[in-house]
């Protein structure tokens, strides 16, 4: 791994552009695979040295030594959705001469970041194919499709004093044209030049259309939509791309879709898809469940949150987090996240092994703290596990930002932590 930091954080930049939805950060990390002689492989099918399966937002891959008996894993654990408006299935709202669609709120989104904003539509249909067979087509329209206009100040003179309040019902409808426009449905056939009728479902999505970039006078930053949690998913696929696994241990990267919406999903981190993934690799590679099992452990990246400049008072005193400092271990008394002393003491030192600082997160005690699939992977598979990741602000914002050096460091110690000792 010899590049600069920046331009890991532009190859990040980039990855997170190919990715508007689960659906196309899926397909851009099994591009990546493949370009790294990973093979595709399907559920109980063969399972090559370097394999992957995908399903839907969610993807499995592994590097293992084929001339050993597989006796252990090293998972790295990470979700490829974000908090978005997700388009409803019958989306078309005519009001005031305005034609506009009808949207959802998907996760925690911080719903104020998503006005006034240029939107594209991103993610999935199904359409009815030859012989009348079902057929799963990516959508990626990436021109400003969709708006929706914050009310004038002169409409709502108290917003300085009572606040900006949003409806999710009322106020969040994007317009797309005049009330005499066609149909979504009509409108989404044309831009993939299909007849109408053979589209029959979607899970579709809006997205921001500016560009990721590097910013601050150095360069220090990264302003990004979807850093939560497509930087850990790139981390994560170009460490896997690069590692050399440890004698009869198979190292394994799992990426699921729908942790911002709690993971019991059927390809999501609370399902058992990993488990049966494992199984299948240690029948194929001469391993023995129980023993693989006590020698696994997972290292789950999730971001963490950079302390606010100016909301100081919003995090623990004795634990601020800086953009650029290292990653970031998660800990949390009550198990919000799988880390304890021994799991937290391994990752300190493949963070020494990098040569990378590292920081120790903590929620303030009188606020409520978050999670991840930390917890969830780990108690499924009952396996040790650490939750760290990069650090950023304005956490499920539709741009959010973090520090350009971060990715790197985060991607050194996580391929320390796969190849250094237990």
């Amino acid at each position: 791994m010899h590049d600069t930091r920046h331009d890991f954080a532009r190859d990040l930049c980039a990855f997170i552009d190919a990715s508007p939805s689960p659906f196309h950060a899926i397909a851009e990390i099994c591009g990546r695979l493949d370009q790294s002689s990973f093979i595709e492989t399907t559920p109980g099918g063969a399972t090559p040295p370097r394999g992957y399966v995908a399903r839907d937002g969610s993807i499995i891959m592994w590097c293992l030594d084929p001339d050993t008996a597989l006796s252990g894993f090293d998972l790295l654990g990470a979700h490829t959705d974000s908090p978005n408006l997700r388009i409803k299935p019958q989306p078309d709202v005519v009001c005031a001469e305005t034609r506009q669609l009808g949207v959802d709120t998907y996760g925690g989104a911080l719903i104020n970041s998503w006005l006034d904003r240029d939107l594209g539509i991103s993610g999935r249909i199904c359409v009815r194919g030859e012989d009348d067979l079902l057929e799963t087509r990516l959508v990626k329209i990436d021109r400003p499709v969709a708006r929706i206009p914050q009310l004038a100040i002169h409409l709502d003179r108290e917003i300085d004093t009572a606040g900006l309040r949003l409806n999710r019902q009322s106020h969040l409808s994007p317009i797309v044209g005049a009330a005499d426009g066609s149909e979504f449905r009509a409108r989404l056939a044309a831009e993939l030049d299909i007849d109408a009728d053979l589209i029959l479902t979607w899970d579709l999505m809006l997205h921001d259309l500016m560009p990721s970039s590097l910013g601050g006078f150095d360069d220090d930053l990264i302003a990004a939509p979807r850093i939560d949690n497509l930087l850990s998913c790139h981390v994560a696929t170009e460490v896997l791309c690069a590692v050399t696994p440890r004698p009869a241990t198979a190292a394994v990267a799992a990426l699921f879709d729908h942790e911002e919406v709690g993971s019991q999903t059927t390809y999501g981190a609370g399902s058992s898809w990993l488990r049966r993934q494992l199984d299948h690799l240690l029948e194929n590679n001469g391993g023995v469940r129980a023993a693989a099992y006590d020698d696994a452990s997972m290292l789950s990246l999730d971001n963490a949150h950079a302390t606010h400049p100016n909301y100081v008072d919003r995090h623990e005193p004795a634990h601020h987090i800086h953009l650029n400092g290292g990653p970031v271990i998660k800990e949390n008394v009550n198990a919000r996240y799988a880390s304890n002393a021994r799991t937290s003491a391994r990752f300190m030192r493949a963070c020494e092994t990098a040569n990378v600082p590292f920081q120790r997160f903590v929620n303030r005690s009188d606020l409520a703290c978050g999670s991840t699939i930390g917890p969830i992977g780990s108690t499924a598979l009952a396996i040790d596990a650490v939750d760290v990741g990069a650090s950023q602000l304005a956490m499920h914002s539709i741009r959010e930002t973090a520090g350009s050096a971060d990715p790197a460091m985060l991607r050194d110690a996580a391929a320390a932590w796969l190849s250094g000792p237990r």
